[in-house]
């Protein structure tokens, strides 16, 4: 550690490497801009990381890590600035206290960085203002690579509703017919049968079809 800052571990940009490949890769297949999924403004407030280092660690780019105190201060106060009381106040250190089940002076303390945090703290804190557990304490590319994590299951979400949605249509026997064959082939085909009369049997049948799968209207 120098000047109150850590070197991130190997493992954990990796880590962070690998959830933004797979996120890339999501949006591509689902058309979604990645300035959308990549909205650095979003995910500082997701995971607490400051948006200047959120962009240096997208980019790729090695960025100063704070220590536990300075790491646990920051996000502390971003919490407070952005999850809001209903009225859109923030959150008093009595009402931060009662909320936690602590003392005013000891939330006092820990919100001034008089007094070092521990576990048990961040975990009241956490549950307090309704974050996932981790939120005060992880390395910040651990803390961006979870909330590309819950980017990319929103984006597995989406496509598993696609394909869903893609698979219901198939079962449509119309749907089907059409995905098959599509109307050119099938009054091409229509056309190649001998007479008027086996092209009206295709024109009944399709009338049946139609019937078949007629919808009531709304």
């Amino acid at each position: 550690m120098t000047d109150g800052f850590e070197v991130p571990g190997a493992t954990a940009t990796s880590g962070l490497t690998a959830v933004a490949t797979r996120v890339t890769v999501l949006a591509d297949r689902l058309g979604v801009p990645h300035a959308e999924v990549f909205d650095t403004a979003r995910l500082s407030v997701a995971c607490g990381v400051p948006e200047p280092v959120v962009k240096a660690l997208l980019r790729g780019r090695p960025a100063g890590e704070p220590d536990v105190q300075a790491r646990f201060l920051q996000r502390l106060d971003l919490l407070r600035r952005t999850r809001l009381k209903p009225n859109g106040r923030r959150y008093t250190q009595q009402e931060i206290a009662d909320g936690a089940g602590m003392s005013r002076q000891q939330a006092g303390a820990l919100i001034n960085g008089d007094r070092r945090p521990t576990m048990e703290h961040c975990d009241a804190l956490q549950r307090f203002f309704r974050v996932h557990a981790g939120f005060l304490t992880a390395e910040d590319p651990e803390a961006l690579a979870g909330a590309l994590q819950r980017t990319e299951q929103e984006l597995l979400q989406k496509l598993a509703d696609r394909e869903r949605e893609a698979a219901e249509a198939v079962d449509d026997p119309l749907e089907r017919l059409l995905q098959d064959h599509g109307v050119r082939g099938i009054a091409w085909r229509a056309a190649q049968l001998p007479t008027d009369q086996h092209r009206d049997k295709v024109a009944e049948w399709l009338d049946m079809l139609l019937e078949s799968v007629k919808r009531p209207e709304s």
